[in-house]
């Protein structure tokens, strides 16, 4: 996790705000990464500074497994995921040690040519500048622990159900969908094939809803929401995260029946 003075920033922003910074900060990445990889339900930001460098991008399942095949393969060089593990190729693991220490090798180079008792660059500093450069993906993860299995079940089983019978274009209140579908990965080193990794919802605004289930043991599911809205206007970066999200979320309540069908109300985490 990486706090500033009364400041948080994101997984999502921070591995892409990593990536943006390396060539120029980090001594390892001085030649420039190889390439960049984020999990699926992790926000589009790192997509963004993929592009601007022109590198080569992966979208990969929840799971470190499907990074270390790509760091193997000499493909990948910074990766993470927006449950906070972010990690490079000098191991094949998450390393939060080694995410402070990007952050500090950034800070340090952004202070630089700071003379003694000049106001220095903060972590929020970097993280606004980097959302006026690329903008931001508002973010957020609602979790919903201990369902019952049966409803969580059927929960996804309906939205799948949605989804082959979705087509583009469609209206879903304010937003228009770009496609929606159940990822699948194919790995470009092993060609071994992940289905059923997460049911997405990609509206043509950038915004996005994904649906997870994970656990169905005798403690029951847990269904987890991703929500993602892209917002390029520099004057509405400061807003709440929630706030931001409401019009989405509640949109993302609304699509899955998640009341309907697992009887909660409220989520037990909010990240």
């Amino acid at each position: 996790m990486i706090l500033g003075k009364g400041f948080f920033v994101t997984p999502s922003d921070s591995v892409a705000i990593i990536a943006a910074n390396a060539q120029a900060a980090i001594p390892y990445f001085q030649g420039g990464p190889k390439g960049l990889a984020r999990s699926m339900p992790t926000s589009g930001s790192l997509d963004r500074v993929t592009q601007k460098l022109n590198l080569p991008f992966f979208e990969v399942p929840t799971g470190w497994k499907f990074f270390g095949n790509l760091m193997d393969a000499g493909k990948l060089s910074i990766c993470g995921e927006e449950s906070f593990g972010t990690g490079s190729d000098h191991i094949r693991e998450k390393d939060g040690i080694w995410a402070v220490l990007a952050w500090l090798s950034i800070l340090a180079f952004r202070n630089k040519d700071k003379k003694p008792g000049e106001k220095l660059v903060s972590v929020s500093d970097v993280v606004k500048e980097h959302w006026a450069t690329y903008g931001r993906n508002f973010f957020s993860r609602y979790d919903y622990e201990e369902c019952e299995s049966e409803g969580a079940n059927k929960m996804i089983d309906y939205l799948r159900d949605l989804v082959s019978k979705s087509k583009a274009g469609e209206k879903y209140g304010s937003y228009v969908l770009q496609f929606a579908d159940d990822f699948t990965y194919t790995d470009p080193v092993d060609g071994s094939v992940a289905s059923k990794q997460g049911v997405r919802f990609v509206f043509t605004d950038g915004s996005r809803i994904i649906y997870r289930l994970s656990g169905t043991g005798s403690a029951g599911a847990t269904v987890r929401i991703y929500i993602e809205q892209f917002e390029p206007d520099v004057s509405k970066h400061d807003m709440d995260a929630q706030i931001a999200l409401k019009p989405l979320i509640d949109l993302a309540l609304s699509i899955s029946k998640l009341k309907d069908f697992t009887g909660r109300e409220k989520p037990t985490v909010i990240t």
